[in-house]
């Protein structure tokens, strides 16, 4: 279940409330230009070293700019965070929409995830340090996902897809599969995710940790 924290921040609206929106083109650049500048900063330097000063030096504009936008450094941090869920989960969404089995779903999703994280490693990096950041946060994150994965799961367990199991303890297990083969591929090993590899973590999902034993065949 979605826990209260984060059904409020999405009724409030999510990163709407985080920031200020920018009425002209202009506004929307300089907006654009402080979040590519913040992501990159707390990704390389992490959250409590960098400094609303950083920021605004990177992004080419006053320090006080900052403030025209967001109304402190948390907040720039959760709107980042936030919106790299709502964007990741529009790609997924889209890239998976002519899926005619969940099976095919979780296959163009997998694929879909590495290559976000791959081009967005700052922000993927953002995800990992939000639990020392802004626990309710980092939380709300994965439970925005897991809410909207449930339904699916739920749907495939009743046509015979997908294994009996509690939906969201699912959702959270292939959820912490992709993050952790991005983690290794992308973040420790510095390399592009390859179809191969998406077909050997998706053979791992398809069939399971254990070969077939002689009692199971009984």
């Amino acid at each position: 279940m979605l826990s209260c924290e984060a059904k409020q921040f999405l009724e409030r609206g999510g990163s709407v409330n985080l920031v200020k929106k920018p009425k002209t083109a202009r506004g929307a650049e300089t907006l654009q230009r402080i979040c590519d500048a913040a992501e990159e900063l707390f990704a390389e330097n992490g959250y409590y070293t960098t400094q609303i000063s950083d920021i605004a030096k990177k992004a080419g504009i006053a320090s006080g700019t900052f403030y025209i936008y967001f109304s402190d450094k948390i907040s720039a941090f959760r709107y980042l965070l936030d919106e790299l869920g709502r964007r990741l989960r529009r790609e997924i969404r889209a890239a998976a929409s002519g899926a005619r089995t969940q099976q095919e779903a979780e296959f163009v999703g997998l694929k879909t995830f590495l290559s976000f994280a791959s081009k967005h490693i700052g922000l993927f990096k953002i995800v990992w340090q939000a639990q020392f950041v802004d626990m309710d946060a980092f939380k709300n994150y994965y439970e925005s996902f897991a809410a909207r994965y449930v339904t699916r799961i739920d749907d495939a367990q009743k046509r015979g897809e997908l294994t009996e199991m509690d939906p969201e303890y699912f959702s959270y297990i292939l959820m912490g599969i992709y993050n952790f083969v991005a983690l290794k591929c992308i973040v420790f090993d510095g390399k592009e995710p390859t179809d191969e590899l998406v077909e050997e973590v998706f053979k791992f999902i398809r069939h399971g940790a254990f070969a077939p034993s002689a009692d199971d065949a009984k």
